[in-house]
């Protein structure tokens, strides 16, 4: 396609309908510039927008030509060593740099759900990993800090600094300077770890403003530019990649369900080449999303229906829309694709869903409640407890008590270990094992139907005295007798690759027949019940943490091996749930 020069400015170019910034390289540093021209989209077909857009990245170009000649000369006239005001104000950059970067990430929120529940299985940010992966970071730097080792981390980071945008320095290999500057790094990066931890209490700390902070016109010149034909690839093409590269590691579910938005994004606002999109896209797709409903494609009144028509349907019927929680966890699957595709494609604009998340004003506390006691004894008086008329029919009273199922076992193990729905779900039997006469379940992610929500998921569980005498163990024996490999095989995989996703149907309608099912309570909330139990049974918040997955506080958490086995134990025995009698589920009752 031709590209034609248009009057009303120098660099403004038109190829077919759409206009675009042309801009030859400056002879003065052509010989390095890494492209040959700065020639991209300014993604708009309307001449007065294209001319108010061709000054603005006409500007910024010009500072990318400054930039590189600042750094063309730094390097021909390196520097014998840096001030230490040049060092203190290199840290300052690096710490609001890494605040910046954070708030980034909080801009496109974090989400707290925990995998098991229902309809919480995506790829997101999770908040507990968040922290936890911060902890062991900020433990580890600490760590290195205290004895004075720089590793290579800091090292890269202090040659990277010296070409941001506003810094341009160059420093001799063998400068004493090197040292000093990575130890301000650490520093720096420790600071803005302690930023981040209050962020994470929700403290308000603001990201600084430093001098010379680099701005995204400094980026590296292998950012984003259009291709040849100005279009670049259309959206359907890129999302097809991105699907088949994702769908290696991701359950059938998640796949599925990234790739169902996905197309329903193209619905709503066309597909269209990758550099057309802007952030009026994204709120198109907010628009409507926010007018469905709950599980809208299985509503009678908007089955058949596609999303944009579905939407305008729902509204006109006055149908309630779904949570802001369901709606962000939309806007997270198709702002991954955009994520993903900035980092393999030139042609990328910026994501248009960051920040368009509806904002949830809940506390992860509030998320799940725990059951209360007299919910606790419904559940465990229930037929599938004391007695029902079929595994079939595990609702209805009767003579059957069925000891060998999940169904019966599953929320006791939960109950008196902390474990997640998933982890209970797929134990082996041959991770129920003793040593040091120490009964305990081994929670991992060895086998190819397993897996974890952390690293610290990975954990020895000690079973719990109650356990053992409602039959737990004699459980264990028989599966292993039978020659079964999993401890629960009567609870099957669904389509999805989740073990959860079948099971926590069966416990809805569990809390569904006894009439305490409500907003605030699920599965999960047995997890919060442990965490209770355990403050009233005087457990460390440390110790309840190891038990329950959570990544231990500093640097015992990445460099100690974690608590004894025996330390467990002591806690788990001390642990009770004050004025819940279980006793009529005993073997022989």
């Amino acid at each position: 396609m031709k590209t034609v020069k248009v009057t009303g400015h120098p660099r403004l170019y038109r190829r077919g309908a759409r206009y675009y910034h042309r801009a030859a390289i400056p002879q003065d540093i052509q010989a390095s510039y890494p492209k040959a021209e700065e020639t991209f989209s300014l993604k708009t077909s309307d001449y007065q927008e294209a001319l108010r857009r061709v000054r603005k990245a006409a500007a910024e170009v010009d500072r990318k030509f400054d930039h590189h000649r600042r750094w063309l000369a730094a390097q021909a006239k390196p520097l014998d060593s840096l001030t230490a005001e040049q060092i203190e104000q290199l840290a300052a950059l690096y710490h609001a740099s890494l605040l910046e970067e954070d708030e980034e990430i909080r801009t496109e929120g974090i989400f707290e759900e925990e995998p098991g529940e229902p309809g919480t299985d995506w790829e997101r940010w999770d908040f507990d990993e968040y922290a936890e992966e911060l902890e062991d970071s900020i433990g580890h730097t600490r760590h290195l800090y205290a004895r004075g080792r720089v590793d290579t981390f800091f090292m890269d980071e202090a040659e990277d600094i010296l070409s941001w945008d506003g810094v341009e320095l160059a420093l001799s290999p063998d400068s004493p300077s090197w040292r000093p500057l990575a130890r301000a790094l650490q520093a720096a990066y420790l600071r803005a770890g302690k930023d981040q931890q209050s962020r994470n209490e929700g403290e308000i700390v603001p990201t600084p403003t430093v001098d010379s902070l680099p701005s995204q016109s400094a980026a590296p010149a292998s950012g984003r530019q259009s291709s040849d034909d100005g279009q670049g690839p259309l959206l359907s093409a890129v999302a097809k990649e991105w699907i088949a590269e994702k769908s290696l590691s991701w359950a059938p579910k998640t796949t599925n369900d990234h790739r169902t938005t996905l197309d329903n994004f193209m619905i709503v606002v066309g597909d269209k080449p990758l550099d057309a999109y802007e952030k009026a896209d994204g709120r198109a797709f907010k628009s409507v999303l926010m007018k469905l409903p709950s599980n809208w494609t299985k509503q009678k009144p908007l089955q058949g229906l596609a999303i944009d028509k579905a939407a305008e349907r729902a509204e006109e019927l006055g149908m309630a829309p779904m949570s802001g929680k369901n709606v962000n966890k939309l806007i997270g699957y198709a702002a991954a694709f955009w994520n993903w595709a900035a980092k393999h494609y030139d042609e990328c604009p910026p994501n248009p869903l960051n920040g368009l998340k509806v904002a949830i004003k809940k506390r992860a506390r509030e998320e799940r409640d725990p059951f209360t006691l007299d919910e606790l004894r419904a559940i465990f008086r229930a037929p599938v407890f004391t007695g029902c008329k079929s595994l079939h029919h595990w609702r209805q009273p009767g003579t059957l008590v069925p000891r060998d199922s999940g169904m019966y076992w599953v929320p006791l193990v939960s109950l008196f270990t902390g474990a997640r729905m998933g982890e209970v779900l797929q134990l082996y039997v041959s991770d129920v094992t003793r040593q040091n006469d120490i009964d305990f379940i081994d929670i991992n992610g060895d086998g190819d139907d397993k897996s974890l929500k952390t690293t610290s998921s990975w954990r020895r569980t000690p079973i719990h005295p109650e356990l053992k005498r409602l039959g737990f163990l004699e459980h264990v024996e028989k599966m292993r007798q039978q020659g079964s490999q999993r401890l629960f095989p009567d609870m099957p995989m669904g389509n999805d690759g989740y073990y959860s996703s079948v099971y926590s149907k069966r416990f809805r309608a569990l809390l569904d027949s006894l009439k305490i099912k409500h907003g605030q309570n699920a599965f999960h909330s047995l997890r919060h019940n442990f965490e209770d139990a355990c403050r009233n049974s005087g457990i460390s918040k440390e110790v309840m943490d190891a038990l329950q997955g959570h990544s231990e506080v500093g640097m015992s958490g990445r460099y100690g091996s974690g608590y004894a086995l025996e330390t467990l134990n002591e806690a788990i025995c001390r642990l009770e749930y004050r004025s819940l009698d279980l006793s009529h589920l005993y073997q022989g009752k």
